[in-house]
C-alpha cells in the first residue's frame, strides 16, 4: 500500500472480515443527525431542482440507449424506477452521500453486449442478464466484505485527473453532436435547429451566469446567494418556458412512456430458473467483467468527491458504499433493472453545487476555491424521491425540449473541468509563457517537466477515448487499471519532488512542499 498518510484515509486494509465496512460505519455514524440537519437551507433546495432534472434527463437518455440494445425488454421506465430506489437507499445508508447513482455508458454498452451474447447463443436474454447480476452483486460484496477498495490507495491524481476529464468531456462532446444533430437530415427543418441551438446555448449560458451571480457586486447578497444556488434550474425553467412561445415549431422532446409499467409489458419479476443449468454458472464469466466496470466506477467517482481539494469534514466510506451498491445490483437483477453505480459528472456537479467558494488570485489569475461543502443526505434524497413521484407524471416532461437538456449537460461537462489541474495544465500549451499562473506545482517544476508530464497524461486520455469508442469498448476500465503502473512506470523519468508536486493529493499539501524545497 502507498506510504502516503493521506492517501490511505479510509482505504486501509484491516485485516478481518467487514472491518473497512465496520469502520466506515463508525466514522460516519456520529454525523448521520447533521447529514440531515446541514440539508435545511436554500442551497439544498436549489442544488435538489438542478440535479433532479440531470438525474431524470440521465435515465431517460441511458434507458432509451439500454432499450434500444436490448430490443426494449429494459428501458426507460426500467432506468427511472431502480434510479430512484436505489438512489433513495443510497442516500440513507451510504457513507459518502454526496455521491449520486445512475446508468453510465460502460454499464449500457456492456447490457447490450450481453443481449447480442444471448442471441447467439439462443437463450432467453433477461433470466441471463438477472444471474450475471446476481453473481456480480455477489462478489461486490465479497469486495466490500474484504476490503478491497483499499486498492484504491494506489491510484493518484494522475488517473483521477485523467477519468474526471474523460468523463467531463464525453457529456460535452455529446451534448454538442447531439445539439447539431438538429441541423442534419434527423431534424425538424432550419427553423427548429435554429431554435435548439438558441435553447442549448442559452440554457448552457444561463446557468453559467446565474451560477456565479454570488461573485459579481450586483444586487444584494441574499438575492446574490439565491440565483447562484437555484442558477441551472432558473435557466431550465426560463429555456424551457421561452420553447413555448414558439409552438409551431417542432422540437425534439423527450421519449417517456404514457404508463407505468414495464416498457415490454412483461412482468416485474424475472423468472431467473427458466435457463439451463450451465448458464446459472457460466454467467459468473460475464459477470466478472461487470464487476471490474462496477467497482472501478463507483471507487474512482468516490475518490474524486472524497478529494481533498473538496474539504469534506464528516469521513469517508469506500467500503460500505461498495455494499451498497453490490446490494442494489443485486436487487435490480432480480426484477431485470439496470445497473447504476456512482455517475462521475453528476457527482461532481453535486458537490460543487453544495460548496460555498471563493475566487482566488493565482499568479494574476482569477479562479474558484471550495472553502467548504454542506455534507448532506436530504439533497440525495429529495432528488430521488423526485424521480420516483415522476413515473406518475411522465407525459409533463415531454414539454422539456431535448435542447434544454443538452445545455444543461454542456453546463455540467464544464463545470466538472473546473479544478482539474490536467485541464488546467493543457491550457498552458495555450496560455502566453509570461502569463502562467504562479500554482503550487509551477513553484517546483520547470515549465517543461509540466509539459512533459501533461503530455503523457494526455496520451493516456487519448487512448481511453479510443478505446471507449471502438468495438472492444468493454476493456476500457481495464486500460483505467492499467494507469497505476503507467504512472509508476513513467515517475522513473521525473524527480520525486515534481512527481510529488504535481500529484499531491491538494493544493494547501502541495504549498508545503513547495515551502519545504524553496
Amino acid at each position: 500500500m502507498p506510504n502516503s498518510k493521506s492517501a490511505q484515509e479510509g482505504l486501509e486494509w484491516t485485516g478481518r472480515p467487514f472491518g473497512g465496512i465496520i469502520d466506515d460505519i463508525k466514522r460516519r455514524a456520529p454525523h448521520y443527525k447533521s447529514d440531515f440537519k446541514d440539508g435545511l437551507n436554500s442551497k439544498t433546495l436549489g442544488t435538489t431542482v438542478f440535479l433532479f432534472f440531470a438525474a431524470l434527463a440521465n435515465a431517460i437518455a441511458f434507458g432509451a440507449l439500454t432499450g434500444i440494445l436490448t430490443g426494449n425488454q429494459i428501458g426507460v421506465v426500467e432506468m427511472l424506477v431502480i434510479t430512484a430506489v436505489g438512489g433513495i437507499a443510497f442516500a440513507l445508508f451510504s457513507g459518502q452521500p454526496l455521491t449520486i447513482l445512475g446508468g453510465t455508458g460502460p454499464i449500457t454498452i456492456f447490457t447490450g453486449l450481453l443481449f447480442v451474447a444471448c442471441g447467439q447463443l439462443e437463450i432467453p436474454f433477461l433470466p441471463t442478464y438477472a444471474w450475471v447480476g446476481i453473481w456480480s452483486g455477489v462478489i461486490l460484496l465479497i469486495l466490500a466484505f474484504t476490503d478491497a477498495s483499499a486498492l484504491m490507495g494506489h491510484f493518484t491524481r494522475f488517473t483521477d485527473e485523467i477519468f474526471a476529464a474523460l468523463i467531463a468531456v464525453i457529456f460535452i462532446v455529446e451534448a454538442t453532436h447531439d445539439t447539431f444533430l438538429a441541423f442534419g437530415p434527423e431534424g425538424f427543418g432550419l427553423s427548429s435547429a435554429f431554435l435548439t441551438l438558441v435553447l442549448a446555448l442559452g440554457t448552457f449560458i444561463l446557468s453559467k451566469i446565474l451560477k456565479n451571480t454570488v461573485n459579481t457586486p450586483f444586487l444584494r447578497h441574499g438575492i446574490r446567494t439565491i440565483l447562484t444556488d437555484f442558477g441551472p434550474a432558473i435557466a431550465i425553467m426560463l429555456a424551457t418556458v421561452f420553447s413555448l412561445y414558439f409552438p409551431d415549431i417542432q422540437l425534439s422532446k423527450p421519449e417517456v412512456p404514457e404508463v407505468f409499467e414495464t416498457t415490454s409489458g412483461r412482468s416485474w419479476l424475472v423468472p431467473i430458473f427458466q435457463v439451463p443449468t450451465w448458464v446459472i454458472f457460466g454467467a459468473i464469466g460475464p459477470a466478472i467483467l461487470a464487476t471490474i466496470l462496477l467497482f472501478l466506477d463507483q471507487n474512482i467517482t468516490t475518490r474524486l468527491v472524497n478529494s481533498k481539494d473538496n474539504k469534506l469534514k464528516k469521513g469517508m466510506g469506500y467500503h460500505l458504499d461498495l455494499a451498497i451498491v453490490a446490494i442494489i445490483v443485486l436487487g435490480a437483477s432480480l426484477f431485470a433493472l439496470p445497473w447504476i453505480v456512482a455517475a462521475t459528472v453528476h457527482s461532481l456537479n453535486h458537490v460543487r453545487s453544495q460548496a460555498d467558494v471563493k475566487v482566488v488570485d493565482v499568479g494574476g489569475q482569477k479562479r474558484e476555491k471550495i472553502v467548504a461543502v454542506r455534507e448532506t443526505r436530504m439533497s440525495g434524497l429529495l432528488i430521488h424521491i423526485l424521480i420516483g413521484a415522476s413515473l406518475f407524471f411522465l407525459a409533463y416532461f415531454s414539454l422539456i425540449p431535448m435542447a434544454v437538456l443538452f445545455g444543461l449537460f454542456l453546463y455540467m461537462g464544464f463545470a466538472s473541468l473546473g479544478g482539474n489541474q490536467f485541464y488546467e495544465r493543457i491550457m498552458l500549451w495555450l496560455t502566453d509563457p509570461k502569463l502562467y499562473p504562479n500554482s503550487h506545482y509551477t513553484k517546483v517544476v520547470p515549465v517543461k517537466q509540466i509539459h512533459k508530464f501533461t503530455f503523457l497524461q494526455f496520451i493516456c486520455f487519448i487512448v481511453l477515448w479510443v478505446l471507449k469508442t471502438s468495438v472492444i469498448g468493454i476493456l476500457f476500465p481495464l486500460m483505467i487499471a492499467a494507469l497505476v503502473p503507467i504512472r509508476l512506470y513513467i515517475s522513473k523519468f521525473f524527480k520525486k519532488e515534481h512527481i510529488d508536486a504535481m500529484l499531491a493529493e491538494d493544493e494547501d499539501e502541495s504549498e508545503q512542499m513547495s515551502g519545504g524545497l524553496s
